[in-house]
């Protein structure tokens, strides 16, 4: 395995900003979903708000993918991208928000409803939102990456549902994809060991039905197999010498 990045304070500090960054554009994000609203309309706004916070898109133009956020609407599971389509009552979107600040990487998901949703959605939406930020406290220096991966596919299937084994979390830092990769699946006490100032993006994806995923003619929209809804909800950590730091929490709406 490649070696997993130590940042040091002042690389922690730019990092500290660029999480910021983009969790504000993620809750500015997230005011706009209402029925009606078209993805391209929100992905639009993004670059908006990031040129006003003085940071550019991690994703646009990554891989050549072609948008500024990644915009995944129900069965959608990640990397959709904003385009005509309109949201209608009942569905969920999945945002998920990378900027560059100053050279480093900001990354940060959440999934909205758009008005009221089935209850086995809401379900799996507030049970996904749940389990990561249970999995958060096992990012601590000392233990196992394949404690936190475990913990996640542990409590997705206690809740009934299965998670998405072909896209991972990852570190993050001057590269929008750092080592280690960060499965939500795995046993426990295997993998690296986690070290103060690394800084991993932990993003359980979790679906309503089974496991298998596709990806749409577009290259880059993930979606279920079985067409179920899917529920993405992601935080950059920081591992410290005590408990971990989430460099992504969602300010107040300004």
């Amino acid at each position: 395995m490649a070696q997993i990045p130590i940042k040091t304070p002042a690389e922690i500090e730019k990092m500290r900003s660029a999480g910021c960054a983009a969790a504000t554009v993620l809750s500015r994000l997230a005011q706009l979903v209402e029925p009606g609203v078209t993805t391209g309309e929100i992905d639009a706004k993004a670059a908006e708000w990031m040129a006003e916070l003085g940071c550019r898109s991690a994703f646009l133009g990554y891989r050549n993918f072609p948008g500024q956020t990644c915009l995944s609407v129900n069965e959608e599971v990640v990397h959709g991208i904003g385009g005509s389509r309109r949201l209608a009552y009942g569905d969920i979107i999945k945002i998920d928000v990378g900027v560059i600040l100053n050279g480093w990487i900001g990354d940060t998901a959440t999934t909205v409803f758009c008005g009221a949703v089935a209850p086995e959605t809401e379900h799996l939406c507030l049970a996904t939102k749940r389990i990561l930020e249970s999995a958060i406290p096992y990012a601590v220096a000392g233990r196992r990456l394949g404690d936190l991966s475990n913990h996640i596919e542990s409590e997705a299937l206690r809740e009934g549902f299965s998670v998405v084994k072909e896209f991972v979390g990852h570190g993050g830092g001057r590269k929008l994809h750092e080592e280690p990769q960060i499965p939500n699946y795995g046993k426990s006490g295997t993998g690296p060991k986690l070290r103060a100032g690394m800084t991993l993006a932990i993003e359980p994806m979790i679906n309503l039905g089974g496991e298998g995923v596709r990806i749409l003619e577009d290259g880059w929209t993930v979606v279920t197999s079985d067409g179920r809804p899917s529920a993405h909800f992601e935080h950059t950590v920081l591992i410290t010498e005590n408990e971990p730091e989430v460099l992504t929490w969602l300010p107040p709406i300004v």
